[in-house]
């Protein structure tokens, strides 16, 4: 069953777009995506699915599991990182240790959408309520790792002004991707509720693009992710295994929480992907600025270099059959 997910997910458009643009850098192609699209992208794909998951959430309202599933999200943003950071103190110093621990705490929106794609395809059902996890599951666990660094190495940064709680909270919940996924969650909740018609106008820019702008930024996403691989020698042996065990040992977690919330299939699965995915962007640019003592190369290039790969490639089929064997009571 695994293999047949596996096989199926691996011959999508996205994920052979993925292929094309890693293999362009293995063999030395110059092809590149000029500097400004990708990130033109990036915003686009956070805008169109954030503006739908809005859709989504005025028709099914705050009642039954919507609620429940948020908190439960955002509690799994919160505990997450605490296990990564006790496992990475094995070998790394507090700073490190921290970065790293709020990277995997944190969410992928793209493997998040990728695994959109993945249900589409597989026609199973899941709600655009999702979307409202996503957003809110990157700021805890960018404070989590801001207040370990706070409370486990006050003394060990005599130069470095102390962080103030207010600094944490905007650098957190203030970050590009998280204040437009909110806003378009926003928009596209009050558009339906008070102009359909605007919903209807909406639909060419934020349904039938959508597709086409996720393979253009997988190609990108292939080119950047292989040319992260070099430096993940560097990693270390113990770094490595920890960029594919840990979103194993998570996403496991995952379904046992959305096990326990009686999520549908598709639910569920959106809910373990969002706590086996690894951030590569907000939480990178959050700690270059705020934990300067941690190596970027540990946490970039493992985040995006393997883990956000492995996610794409066969994590989410495995995810997909493991929430299928754990969760057979679903209908």
């Amino acid at each position: 069953m695994e293999a047949n997910l596996i096989l199926q997910n691996v011959l999508s458009p996205p994920i052979l777009f993925f292929f094309l643009g890693t293999i362009a850098v293995l063999l030395r192609s110059d092809l590149e995506i000029p500097a400004p699209l990708p990130k033109l992208f990036s915003l686009y794909l956070l805008l169109a699915i954030g503006f739908k998951g809005g859709i989504e959430l005025e028709k099914s309202g705050f009642t039954g599991g919507v609620i429940p599933t948020v908190g439960a999200a955002i509690l799994m943003s919160l505990v997450i990182p605490l296990i990564c950071f006790i496992i990475l103190r094995l070998k790394f110093d507090v700073f490190n240790s921290a970065a790293i621990a709020a990277a995997y705490g944190s969410i992928s929106a793209v493997t998040f959408i990728t695994a959109e794609s993945f249900l589409e395809s597989q026609s199973i059902h899941f709600d655009g309520f999702m979307v409202a996890a996503l957003a809110l599951m990157e700021s805890p666990a960018i404070i989590v790792g801001l207040l370990l660094v706070k409370i486990a190495a006050p003394k060990n940064r005599p130069h470095r002004k102390p962080m103030k709680l207010g600094s944490i909270l905007h650098e957190s919940m203030l970050n590009g991707s998280v204040y437009l996924l909110l806003g378009s969650l926003l928009i596209g909740f009050l558009t339906a509720t008070n102009n359909p018609a605007g919903v209807e106008k909406m639909q060419p820019f934020t349904g039938k693009l959508f597709y086409g702008a996720e393979c253009f930024f997988l190609l990108d996403m292939g080119i950047v992710a292989a040319q992260r691989l070099p430096r993940l020698r560097k990693a270390g042996s113990f770094l490595i295994c920890f960029a594919v065990l840990m979103p194993i040992f998570n996403a496991f977690l995952g379904v046992l929480m959305a096990k326990a919330l009686s999520l549908g299939p598709g639910n569920a699965l959106l809910f373990v992907v969002l706590c086996a995915s690894a951030s590569y962007l907000a939480v990178p640019a959050a700690m270059r600025m705020t934990v300067p003592e941690a190596k970027s190369s540990y946490y970039i290039s493992t985040t995006l270099g393997l883990t956000f790969p492995f996610n794409i490639i066969v994590g989410i089929p495995i995810y997909m059959s493991l929430v299928n064997k754990l969760i057979p009571t679903v209908s």
